[in-house]
């Protein structure tokens, strides 16, 4: 009884001090003591292995997707410092009117993740050009902050076909299985949760202008709305060489996947380099986007004179800015690791896998809760492909199709308020649980999830 009283007492603790704004990499920690204290599990084993070396460890998850974090990091430095992703808003802002603010956010926000970007820099590069376009358009900031995550924390990460995510990475990685796993349930999913999530922005838009309801407190923002992103204040790159980059890496990434879709092994098989490199391309599931991503950064310095000069500043820095995400992200999954080592969580797994539902419910329910559990998808999603993938598996269900339902399912409950990314995003846009939760919680929870559902009664019907 205590054991169970402790896993929930631990989650509950997590979620309490994510909502009062308590460093994630401590409350992560302060949560597995919780459950180490109330479980008969080692001290010792709990830190050095569940929580930092296992399998789910923390350091383990680090050490897996560091380049990952590290290449997207660079590329969004790239992206922003040489005004590229200011560029690429204006032109969106020309072509679609300002009245479109929330769509712009979206859009250039997807593109950016889709192009690999890490969602933590996209929300530091889009915030100050979204911040300026919404004050012009007298929009309130909790729906940039709900663009912001719908074009940067939903479809992209989880359900677009080819996306470099690293929810899609690690699913292809565990199962075998390639980014573009089950094409058409991920085209549907994007349909409904891009669908869906604009009708609320604009529903909330309108409504907002109905009721006077405006943005408030720019002055406390002024750091934000710099000079930078003001078009008459600075020589932007033309739209048309700002948005190279960005077709170079999704370009590397989907290339060597179409052309072995068309002519399959008949392309790796040779002795030659090109063949060698299309072997190295589809092969390398995590290293490959990580590449793609570094050819992106090199074709931006060398189109980019502001940023050619510094180019070791800018890629130093974009380093930098992958740490806090990757150990903040990889904390968490720390803390699940823990929780797997434990009886309770022993008992969860048999219950889901006996539970009276259909194997595709099951599954989503398992891979919803896991990440409720340690509020993150990427870490949700490992705990179930370590924990329980198997088991699905032999109950039938293709490795396709596990791959992209378990991927969009793992991008909705974990949105809950001790989500890494929803403290990340409420910090840097100074806004509060009270003020925006609401929005983030329609358009990163409840939107995916009837995605994931909608999707899954497709398989039942068609499959």
């Amino acid at each position: 009884m205590i054991e169970n009283i402790g896993l929930f007492g631990a989650l509950f603790l997590l979620i309490v001090l994510a909502l009062r704004g308590r460093n994630i990499i401590f409350s992560a920690l302060l949560a597995s003591l919780v459950v180490i204290v109330t479980n008969p599990i080692s001290l010792a084993d709990s830190l050095n292995q569940y929580f930092i070396f296992g399998k789910l460890g923390a350091f383990s998850f680090a050490g897996k997707f560091f380049i990952l974090f590290a290449c997207g990091a660079m590329f969004g430095r790239v992206m922003g410092e040489s005004k590229a992703a200011t560029s690429i808003a204006f032109a969106l802002a020309d072509k679609l009117g300002a009245q479109r603010t929330l769509w712009i956010v979206t859009i250039a926000c997807a593109l950016l993740t889709y192009s690999g970007v890490v969602v933590f820099v996209v929300i530091f590069a889009i915030y100050p050009l979204g911040l300026k376009l919404i004050e012009q358009a007298n929009i309130p900031k909790r729906l940039l902050v709900g663009a912001i995550t719908l074009g940067s924390g939903t479809f992209t990460l989880t359900a677009l076909p080819g996306t470099p995510s690293i929810q899609n990475v690690i699913a292809s990685s565990a199962l075998g299985t390639d980014l573009f796993a089950a094409p058409l349930l991920g085209i549907i999913a994007t349909i409904i949760m891009f669908g869906a999530g604009i009708w609320y922005l604009e529903t909330q838009r309108k409504a907002a202008q109905i009721n006077n309801e405006g943005l408030v407190n720019v002055a406390n923002d002024a750091s934000s709305t710099s000079k930078e992103t003001l078009s008459e204040s600075v020589n932007l790159p033309h739209w048309s060489l700002a948005i190279i980059p960005l077709f170079v890496v999704i370009f590397c990434i989907l290339t060597p996947r179409i052309l072995s879709g068309i002519y399959g092994a008949e392309l790796t098989n040779g002795d030659d380099t090109f063949s060698q490199l299309m072997t190295f391309a589809t092969t390398q599931i995590i290293l490959w986007p990580s590449i793609s991503l570094f050819i992106g950064c090199i074709v931006g310095l060398l189109i980019f004179k502001s940023i050619r000069v510094q180019a070791v500043k800018v890629l130093g820095d974009g380093t930098q800015d992958s740490i806090l995400p990757l150990i903040n992200t990889a904390a968490v999954i720390g803390f699940g690791g823990v929780v797997t080592q434990t009886q309770g969580f022993a008992d969860f797994v048999q219950f889901l896998l006996t539970i009276d539902l259909p194997p595709l419910l099951s599954m989503f329910v398992s891979v919803s809760l896991s990440s409720s559990i340690v509020g993150s998808s990427a870490g949700g999603l490992q705990i179930f492909l370590q924990t329980m993938a198997e088991s699905y598996l032999a109950l039938g269900i293709p490795a396709d199709v596990l791959h992209r339902i378990a991927t969009i399912a793992s991008g909705g409950f974990d949105s809950l308020p001790h989500c890494g990314a929803v403290v990340a995003i409420l910090t840097i846009t100074g806004m509060t649980h009270k003020q925006a939760y609401k929005d983030i919680f329609v358009i990163t929870v409840v939107f995916p999830v009837i995605s994931a559902l909608a999707i899954i009664g497709w398989v039942a019907f068609f499959y």
